[in-house]
């Protein structure tokens, strides 16, 4: 299901024949890590966007999907560079379902640096990002990826 997945984000990429610059509009892409999946993102103003997060994991018990939402504010002055490279920093929640296992909710900060190419519509980035579990019992953990995204105009 996953592989599918990615074959459809990596054929819409290309097939899209209109793009914009990484700090505006939506962008579509894949993160690797821990989880592994989809990545998309809508910048709000030019140093404010949302993230998105789709995943499944296949478990012993079956496949478990994760969706996460987050909100982050990016610096771009806090790395010096000639690239751009904006340090983020944002708070969000993410929901995992499945896999014979009860239901979870948890609350995500997320820390990361992208890098936002200057010829060709796509950003790059890592992240990482610790979560507290809230439901159905507390416990913390951390992930983290990397991850490309594609620009859409």
């Amino acid at each position: 299901m996953m592989k599918k997945a990615i074959i459809l984000v990596g054929i819409s990429l290309v097939l899209t024949s209109r793009a914009s610059s990484q700090s505006q509009g939506f962008g579509l892409g894949v993160v690797i890590g821990d989880p592994t999946g989809i990545s998309a993102k809508l910048w709000t103003t030019r140093a404010t966007a949302l993230q998105f997060g789709f995943s499944l994991s296949d478990n012993f018990k079956g496949n478990r999907a994760l969706i996460s939402a987050d909100y982050l504010w990016h610096s771009f002055d806090v790395i010096r560079s000639t690239e751009r490279l904006p340090l983020y920093y944002g708070i969000g929640g993410a929901l995992s379902s499945g896999g014979g296992t009860q239901a979870a909710i948890g609350v995500r900060g997320v820390l990361g640096v992208a890098w936002l190419s200057r010829s060709v519509p796509i950003d790059v980035f890592f992240q990482v990002v610790p979560t507290v579990t809230v439901v159905p019992a507390s416990s913390f953990g951390i992930g983290a990826g990397v991850g490309v995204r594609f620009f859409l105009g």
